[in-house]
Order: structure tokens, then C-alpha cells, then sequence
């Protein structure tokens, strides 16, 4: 699975496990997050360092209404 499917696919649950953080994704899976997107892909390249590596940002509550 590409990361964008993944998350299409889980986005209401990362949205929920990580507001206001990027997230890494591998594949399939979440490998790092943070409130910077630069540490965020650090701590995924050490753990995949040949791997594809996407960032998302996980928007707030707050933050997805004012985008409505």
C-alpha cells in the first residue's frame, strides 16, 4: 500500500492519534511523528534509511474547522 492510501484509508484514526503532529509513513505504517516535520523524517530515515519516506500533517480539531 502507498503511504497516501494508507492515509486516506486510516485518516481518522491518525487524526485522533496525533493532532497538531507530522507523521512519517513507510509503506504502511507510521515509523516516527512529531511536532516538526524535520524530526519527524530523521527518526524515519535511521529506522528505514533506504526507504520511501512521505510526510503528513496531522491537523487539530481546532485547525480542520477553520479549514471548512
Amino acid at each position: 500500500m502507498e503511504p497516501h492510501e494508507y492515509l486516506l484509508k486510516h485518516s481518522q484514526k491518525l487524526s485522533e492519534e496525533y493532532p497538531g503532529k507530522y507523521i512519517a509513513v513507510v509503506r504502511d505504517r507510521v515509523v516516527a511523528a512529531s511536532r516538526s516535520a524535520m524530526v519527524a523524517f530523521k527518526e524515519a530515515k535511521k529506522k528505514f534509511p533506504e526507504g520511501a519516506i512521505a510526510i503528513f500533517y496531522m491537523p487539530t480539531d481546532e485547525e480542520t474547522v477553520t479549514l471548512l
